[in-house]
């Protein structure tokens, strides 16, 4: 099956554009959202390049998740 990170990459571009603009609760909220369309790539996931590209997704949200954290 082929991975597409297409609607991942869209949703954290939203949520880094909320951190830009100052909107916390907004930027949580498209976290969430880019934290289930990650888990559901995961479930589907079955060559190692594609696990790597999911691990770095992830190390970009816990990253993005820590800055929202820290601004509210």
């Amino acid at each position: 099956m082929e991975i597409n990170f297409t609607e991942l990459q869209i949703t954290i571009q939203q949520a880094i554009d909320l951190i830009a603009a100052k909107d916390f609760k907004g930027a949580n909220n498209k976290l969430v959202d880019a934290g289930e369309v990650l888990d559901e790539l995961l479930d589907h996931a079955e060559e190692d390049e594609h696990l790597i590209e999911i691990s770095k997704y992830q190390v970009l949200l816990n990253q993005l998740y820590q800055k929202v954290s820290e601004s509210k």
